[in-house]
């Protein structure tokens, strides 16, 4: 950690938005995770910019976070700056049928923003526990919805800084990835499009879903998810469970009994726990079924 480097963060952003060595285990649903040499709050795009700016003056590597639901951070922690969209940056307004969502807005809190006005289509996401910019950039999805269903435009920002709004079919959306994600863009908000529902159907719909998700995942552990991502024409849940590995455990880690495409931190699991996990659960599927699964997690730090 440099002081004056900490020094210029405070300046632009305050000194309660500036943390230095910052355990990354708080702020990861895995709940793993060594410290930040740097972890900042911006408030607003233009912040965002800026801090990105000292970071390349100073040579300074970086990373952009929202809630940290899809992210493994290695316990030697992160040597860079930590710039985290989350709560600073969350507002969600409804105007007729259109919802504008900052970045750092739950998709629980935009799902039930969407039940409050009587507009129906993102009832699948309402339990996905992630932020809309990191639902955007990886084109989040959940029981037959999709956010390429429902955007209408999306505000970034590029490396350089600059800010610009993209249309929906400029997204180049897919399946777990965007142009957002293969650029290299920053969500700052996004634009959703609706239509008007029965409030009582669409909490109904809601409710269902939840607890489809409570009966079939592992949610009373800290997990980042899917683990993997799905393979052509199988899923990896159950290509995990042929592989007689539902339960296999390394430290801390474990593939959930309730849910095999779910690695769980069962109690004290290191990421070093969870990657030896992965890297055994890839291996083994691999020679059993000759399939590759490819991890849905990102991994960020030092392993």
């Amino acid at each position: 950690m440099n002081s004056e480097i900490r020094k210029m963060f405070c300046d632009l952003l305050g000194e309660d938005r500036v943390f230095t060595e910052e355990a990354m285990s708080q702020h990861t649903t895995f709940k793993i995770g060594g410290p930040a040499d740097y972890f900042l709050m911006p408030d607003k795009g233009e912040d965002v910019g800026r801090v990105i700016k000292i970071c390349k003056e100073k040579e300074i590597p970086y990373f952009i976070l929202g809630n940290g639901s899809n992210l493994l951070v290695g316990d030697g922690g992160y040597r860079g700056a930590v710039i985290q969209i989350y709560r600073n940056m969350s507002s969600v307004t409804v105007e007729g049928n259109e919802i504008t969502a900052q970045a750092g807005a739950l998709l629980s809190a935009v799902a039930a923003a969407a039940k409050n006005a009587s507009l129906t289509g993102f009832e699948f996401a309402g339990g996905i526990p992630g932020t809309i910019g990191g639902a955007v950039v990886m084109n989040a999805g959940a029981y037959g919805g999709e956010m390429k269903d429902v955007l209408t435009e999306v505000t970034v920002m590029n490396a350089e800084g600059d800010i610009f709004t993209l249309p929906t079919e400029e997204l180049e959306l897919g399946y777990r990835t965007s142009i957002i994600k293969t650029a290299g863009y920053i969500v700052l908000e996004a634009v959703i499009s609706l239509e008007k529902g029965d409030q009582e159907e669409i909490r109904s719909r809601m409710q269902e879903l939840a607890g489809m998700r409570t009966s079939k995942q592992p949610l009373s552990y800290p997990s980042a998810g899917s683990t993997f991502k799905r393979p052509e024409v199988y899923f990896a849940g159950k290509l995990i469970m042929d592989s007689g590995l539902r339960g296999y455990q390394v430290g801390g880690a474990q593939v959930s009994e309730k849910h095999c495409g779910f690695v769980i931190n069962k109690g004290n699991a290191t990421a070093a726990d969870v990657l030896t996990l992965i890297e055994n659960v890839r291996e083994k599927v691999q020679e059993q079924f000759g399939v590759t699964l490819e991890p849905e997690v990102k991994f960020l730090g030092e392993f």
